[in-house]
């Protein structure tokens, strides 16, 4: 090879090589302190465009998840009081058996009457306490509520319980002032206590289809997350051993740019 003080080739060998190393020093360097392989749209632009969308995708699905469990939390509230009520019910039979016996006297009918209406009015606590995030499905106003199902729009409906409350505004009119009084409420807490049967039925059934509803949007957001992991994720482990390995290339070229600089000075010697 010919020696010029004009074009070094060692040194523009050197300088490609150590511009070429730093490029890939870069990239897993990048990739260590991001996690990431690619991170922007600079490291791929196709793939980045494609993870964008997966976590667009994985944010809808937070969104609906979060939805479902706001209906499962509700249901699971009016199911919580509608088991109380049930075994209050069970409380206040016996009672009213009791109060439409012609022959308890009258100081043990006001015993008997004193322990009903005080579980009357534990009834309309439980309806009034049946409450989640401002709704209560229990009351007389309350309406059925929708929740978000899919990414796609569908839909699971928690129904009103309003019946529980109608049947219930019915029932707590009923007197137990005498035998026969009682035996009258007798019927009416019969239609209370089927109301309540019937709220507890179905409002388990929405229950459980949120819950489920939820398990599965649960996996699938986990299933896509980790398929976003696989695209874009740096393999860390290649990425240190990269890094290592680059930086003694580095240093490498450092020392061959050195050396094709130093090159032009044995021409000083013909000079001699």
């Amino acid at each position: 090879m010919s020696l010029s003080v004009n074009t070094n080739l060692g040194a523009m060998r050197a300088l490609a090589s150590l511009r070429t190393t730093g490029e890939t020093l870069g990239v897993y360097s990048k990739q260590l302190q991001t996690g990431y392989r690619v991170a922007d749209a600079t490291d791929d632009a196709s793939t980045f465009s494609v993870a964008q969308g997966i976590r667009a995708n994985l944010q809808a699905y937070s969104a609906v998840q979060n939805s479902l469990a706001s209906g499962a939390g509700m249901g699971s509230v009016t199911q919580a009081a509608l088991s109380n009520i049930s075994d209050l019910v069970g409380n206040m039979q016996a009672k009213l058996t009791q109060l439409a016996d012609g022959s308890i006297g009258a100081s043990q009918r006001t015993i008997y009457a004193a322990d009903f209406n005080a579980m009357t009015s534990q009834v309309s606590t439980f309806i009034a306490m049946a409450n989640y995030n401002g709704v209560n499905l229990l009351s007389n106003a309350s309406t059925a509520r929708s929740f978000m199902a899919d990414t796609s729009g569908t839909t699971l409906t928690m129904a009103s319980q309003s019946g529980v409350s109608t049947a219930f505004t019915t029932f707590a009119t009923s007197s137990v002032s005498s035998a026969t009084a009682a035996t009258a409420s007798l019927t009416s807490l019969t239609t209370f206590q089927t109301a309540v049967g019937t709220a507890i039925g179905q409002n388990a059934t929405d229950t459980r289809s949120l819950q489920l509803q939820s398990g599965f949007v649960n996996a699938i957001s986990d299933a896509t997350t980790t398929g976003l992991g696989q695209l874009v994720d740096a393999d860390i482990g290649k990425a240190a051993a990269q890094v290592q390995s680059q930086q003694v290339r580095q240093q490498m070229a450092i020392q061959q740019l050195s050396m094709a600089n130093q090159q032009p000075a044995v021409l000083l010697s013909l000079m001699r």
